[in-house]
């Protein structure tokens, strides 16, 4: 099968992306179960949410590194990608949205917006990319059957 530089380009980007979701989500999450004080205190703008709870790191941290897994998973099992990909930007897009909600209602500044950005909303982004494209590349459209429910 030849490979066009457009696949490939759309490949690489892909892996980046997955890479990026699935290694940041497990590597932060990690970070919080291992060291939450530490965590606490490094991550801008955490200390302006509240006092240090260390339950509540360690639990964020958990989902952090599920959701991590759940996207490298997805890379290398195609035939559970969306599903996998899809439940763990659905966390992502409500988390993001609890973000931009609380600037909405003035619990927040504005400048938490793009402070917040590169840990909370991108990944989220990323995530709606990539279950996007794994419902579109998805092997349960390949057979008509399997769209429909007629399994028979």
């Amino acid at each position: 099968m030849k490979t066009t530089a457009s696949a490939r380009t759309i490949l690489v980007v892909g892996f980046i992306l997955i890479a990026f979701n699935g290694l940041f989500l497990f590597g932060n999450g990690l970070f919080m179960l291992v060291a939450p004080m530490a965590w606490y205190n490094t991550v801008p703008g955490v200390t302006d949410t509240g006092s240090f709870n260390q339950h509540f790191i360690r639990d964020i941290g958990i989902i952090q590194m599920f959701l991590g897994a759940a996207f490298a998973i997805g890379m290398i099992q195609p035939a559970h990608r969306f599903n996998l990909w899809a439940a763990a930007t659905s966390w992502l897009i409500a988390h993001a949205g609890f973000h931009l909600w609380e600037v909405a209602v003035g619990i927040s500044s504005l400048s938490t917006i793009p402070r917040d950005f590169p840990a909370v909303t991108l990944p989220a982004l990323i995530g709606v990319v990539l279950t996007a494209w794994a419902w579109r590349t998805s092997p349960r459209l390949a057979s008509p059957d399997l769209v429909t429910g007629n399994s028979l």
